[in-house]
């Protein structure tokens, strides 16, 4: 994840707390310790151990607390956190260990902490989305009868409405909105497979686990595991690419509309220029079109950790987790700024 997300001051431009919450440290650890002790349960659901061993261990699951440097160290060594946490998660279950992890594997727990943290995130995206249409039809309501100059390729063309320029801001939202819906379903999956995928390791109660996993995650029940099949990442990436292109395009019409010697808008709350204090900077609109840049170039490598070799990827996947969070809490930006952006809007058109 880029560092400006935390930075001491940029992070007072691109940060999103909330989005960035539910892709952070604890709220991975806590999806993998929903899946581990969802495991355990569903193991003794299956009879594969006494259900009073595997409620002990998935009651000791939830109460144990983490050492995260032995996790450092390990993720260092193994590549993965799993064999760490799993070991930590044995001693903690103590004589109920045979109940912890038994038949799943690394990528199990990591994707379905992944799956959980990206319908999280539809959510969010949802009621913000829903939000900014909202704000946009207010103000498509308020100032759409307004003139304005239409441009072709920067040029005078045409005389419109600010209805008309408002248009291709608020309708792909519902369009967005729609995509939103039908792709909850190819993300919000649990990530069942076992060692290379086949489930061969639950064998006649893979699905009796599966499903118990699936309904206390509150996810969906694919037929098989989605290890090496990574389109549903690549479309929640591509979702949060064209949220942000569409807000950018937004922020780039805000942008030039707020020209002097234009002034087809009027914002309150510009940025300050330390050299010329009769300016108000559209920064809002701007880091729009910076979001938007940001997620389209991260985008294409999210489509390159999509070949993986064979039934797992080390490589393909460790990309995955260095680009998606930035993806994620970008799109959480992108919105909180053209809500605010909306708000701050206090007339559009051409001027008298």
């Amino acid at each position: 994840m880029s560092h400006v997300f935390t930075h001491p001051w940029l992070a007072g431009l691109f940060a999103d707390p909330e989005t960035a919450a539910l892709w952070s440290p604890e709220a991975q650890l806590e999806g993998m310790r929903r899946f581990e002790a969802a495991w355990s349960r569903a193991l003794g659901r299956a009879g594969r151990v006494e259900a009073e061993t595997a409620e002990a261990a998935a009651r000791a699951i939830e109460a144990m607390s983490f050492d995260l440097s032995d996790l450092r160290d390990g993720t260092g060594q193994d590549g993965v956190v799993i064999p760490r946490l799993v070991a930590q998660m044995k001693a903690a279950a103590g004589a109920a260990k045979g109940a912890v992890h038994t038949g799943a594997t690394s990528q199990d727990v990591i994707d379905t902490s992944l799956a959980l943290s990206m319908a999280a995130s539809l959510d969010l995206f949802e009621t913000r989305l829903t939000a900014l249409n909202d704000s946009l039809l207010r103000l498509g309501a308020e100032f759409g009868e307004n003139p304005l100059m239409g441009r072709t390729r920067m040029q005078a063309a045409t005389e419109i409405t600010v209805a008309d320029r408002i248009a291709p801001w608020q309708q792909p939202l519902e369009a967005h909105l729609q995509r939103l819906r039908e792709l909850r379903p190819r993300v919000a999956r649990v990530q069942i497979g076992g060692a290379s995928g086949d489930r061969r390791a639950i064998a006649d109660q893979a699905d009796v686990i599966t499903a118990f996993v699936a309904a206390a995650l509150g996810l969906e029940n694919p037929p098989r595991a989605w290890h090496s099949m990574r389109d549903g990442v690549a479309e929640f990436a591509g979702l949060c690419a064209l949220i942000s292109g569409t807000l950018g395009k937004m922020g780039q019409d805000i942008a030039l509309m707020a020209q002097q010697g234009i002034g087809e808008i009027a914002l309150a709350g510009g940025g300050s220029s330390s050299a010329m204090p009769h300016k108000q900077n559209p920064v809002l609109a701007e880091l729009l079109v910076t979001l938007a840049r940001f997620n389209a170039g991260s985008l294409g490598q999210i489509h390159q950790a999509m070949v993986h070799e064979q039934e797992r990827s080390g490589a393909a996947w460790a990309l995955e987790w260095m680009v998606l969070p930035g993806m994620a809490e970008t799109t959480g930006r992108a919105l909180t700024v053209a809500a605010t952006l909306c708000s701050q809007i206090r007339r559009i058109g051409t001027p008298d």
